[in-house]
Order: structure tokens, then C-alpha cells, then sequence
């Protein structure tokens, strides 16, 4: 989740549920782990919650973050592949939630 998020800078619930192929509920539990450890910032815009790194992390762990995204490339294909299947973010918005 760390590496998609950094790569496309922002995703909600729902863009995460269809990247990864897992449950809404299994998303929304890692993301709360994550916000909670400080490591991801939420934003909500209706009924989307979306995350992003926190932007008060500092630049060691930006770093580490951004090379293991960039070490993750080939892994994180499919799941790369699945996003962008869903369009841009205004048609993203109508297949999610």
C-alpha cells in the first residue's frame, strides 16, 4: 500500500481495494495501522477517504519509502496495472464505493 500510494502521491479505500484485489474492510484496517503509526495522512472528500504520506515524515524515512517503491516496481505490477484500469480519477470515482 506504502509503495502505491507513494507512486501516485494520493489513493482512497476503494482505489487500494481494486489495485491490491483484497477486502474494503483488510484495507481499511492496514491504512488506520498505518495512519496511526504516523506514517499516513487521510483526507476525506464526500464519502472518499483518501492517503498520503504524511507530509511531516522526515526526509530519511521520504527516502526509504520512495526506494523501496522504486525497488517494488516489478512486484507491484499487477497491481499498478489494476489502478490504472480504472481510469483517471473522475472515472475511478464512479466505479468505486
Amino acid at each position: 500500500m506504502m509503495s502505491l500510494i507513494t507512486t501516485e502521491q494520493e489513493l482512497c479505500v476503494c482505489e487500494l481495494t481494486c489495485a491490491l484485489d483484497e477486502s474494503q474492510p483488510k484495507i481499511s484496517r492496514h491504512l488506520a495501522q498505518l495512519r496511526a503509526c504516523g506514517l499516513l495522512l487521510d483526507r476525506r472528500a464526500g464519502q472518499w477517504v483518501y492517503y498520503r504520506l504524511h507530509p511531516n515524515l522526515p526526509a530519511w524515512a521520504c527516502e526509504i519509502v520512495s526506494i523501496a517503491a522504486k525497488a517494488q516496481r516489478q512486484m507491484l505490477k499487477m497491481d499498478a496495472e489494476r489502478l490504472q484500469a480504472m481510469g483517471d480519477r473522475p472515472l475511478r470515482q464512479e466505479t468505486c464505493c
